[in-house]
């Protein structure tokens, strides 16, 4: 009997086709539910996922048959990764596949921030016309600061390249990368430094509500931050407070510490948060293109290929 792979979420169908031809059985369930998944997660060898519930250890539990967790994204936050590991449940992501789409998205975030084009543009649909109130600043001669030099600060400092800015970038957990795109420097040296801060880290115990008021605090001057990553790292109410206090200029966020409505809208800071003219929002979209959607599964195909072989 052929190994099964339970698709859970939707996935460009050109993983499914080369899972198949690994000899593969694979069901496409994008709509089944979690309930329904763990009445059946027993009879499989894989599970594939994007976001649509949490791979925790009730789930695992419940697939004694359980080799591997395909990740269609980057992030592993969605998954109990202590527990996976301890199961010996082998765990494939694909930040390969996304990160221009987050390299992309970040870049145009800073553009439209630094050149006040939403603000313009509303302007002059309510017959506004205000030139030197949405005169913006060029990023040629800025130094922009990467906090986590992984897929995506790798992506978003290649793309920078052509706008000749300073680029350093911080890694807790990498040394020696530097690399024509980005030089590598201290942390002290990204709080000294940055016009722009973009962060690109994973969600974990250590970096949740990591960047907060004291973090914030550090800043040398007034700078531009994206966070084009998890939203659960920043505390919304710190960056509402440092636009305040002028130590943002402004702020691109593509992740919320909550997301989706009506949850969004019953947080205390969401009022401010929609209001503050400083601030531009877009529904953690950043590393889902219509380009990624299918770059993330030809990446899972591949990897699963490689697990398959035993490479």
């Amino acid at each position: 009997m052929n190994p099964k792979i339970l698709i859970v979420d939707d996935l460009h169908p050109v993983f499914k086709q080369k899972a198949m031809e690994l000899g593969y059985d694979v069901d496409d369930q994008p709509l089944i539910s979690r309930a329904e998944t763990l009445s059946v997660i027993s009879q499989y060898t894989g599970i594939a996922v994007r976001t649509k519930f949490r791979i925790d250890q009730e789930l695992m539990d419940a697939a004694p048959n359980l080799r591997f967790v395909a990740r269609a994204g980057a992030g592993l936050d969605n998954i109990d990764e202590a527990y996976a590991s301890a199961k010996d449940i082998l765990l494939i992501n694909a930040p390969e596949g996304n990160r221009d789409a987050v390299g992309e998205h970040a870049i145009g975030m800073l553009l439209s921030l630094m050149n006040n084009f939403q603000k313009a543009d509303a302007e002059i649909r309510q017959g506004t016309w205000d030139r030197e109130g949405n005169r913006g600043w060029e990023l040629k001669g800025k130094t922009v600061g990467i906090i986590g030099y992984g897929f995506m600060g790798q992506s978003f400092a290649k793309k920078l390249s052509g706008f000749e800015v300073n680029v350093i970038a911080y890694d807790k957990y990498k040394t020696g990368f530097s690399d024509a795109y980005a030089r590598e420097v201290s942390m002290e040296e990204i709080v000294r430094q940055s016009d722009v801060l973009s962060l690109h880290i994973p969600l974990t115990s250590e970096t949740r509500q990591m960047v907060n008021d004291e973090y914030f605090f550090h800043f040398k001057k007034p700078f531009f931050f994206l966070n084009t990553a998890r939203g659960e790292i920043v505390s919304t109410a710190s960056v509402l407070k440092a636009i305040e206090n002028k130590k943002i200029i402004a702020a691109g966020l593509d992740v919320l510490e909550t997301e989706k409505f009506p949850v969004l809208a019953q947080q205390d800071w969401y009022r401010d948060l929609v209001t503050s003219g400083k601030i531009l929002l877009t529904p953690h979209v950043g590393g889902w293109t219509f380009d990624s959607y299918r770059k993330i599964s030809e990446v899972l195909a591949q990897k699963l290929e490689e697990l398959r072989l035993g490479h």
